[in-house]
């Protein structure tokens, strides 16, 4: 695969597809990216959606960030390629409210 065309979504086309994992927008997040240090907004991330799962590259340096597959009633979800996510929880709304 070449990584030098433009055959890739931004980090939000992972939406809906995060959004059956997680409670917080994930796109909002900011990742740090394991192998160059980049510290961007998931939403920068270049995602690859022509195999059969998703595959987010580093805007900066295009290692994987995350590998993401759903097979049947599992979902397998490979953060590795990040140092660290960091999600805003600020906006969450108190169920005891």
């Amino acid at each position: 695969m070449s990584l030098d065309n433009d055959d890739y979504f931004d980090g939000n086309a992972a939406a809906g597809e995060l959004s059956n994992i997680f409670a917080l927008d994930v796109t909002a997040a900011e990742g740090e990216c394991a192998h160059c240090g980049a510290m961007k907004r998931f939403a920068e991330a270049h995602m690859y959606m022509q195999g059969p799962g998703i595959v987010a590259r580093c805007s900066a340096c295009q290692h994987v960030l995350l590998r993401l597959v759903n097979a049947r009633e599992r979902v397998f979800l490979d953060l590795r390629g990040m140092r660290c996510l960091t999600l805003d929880t600020s906006r969450l709304v108190d169920p005891g409210r």
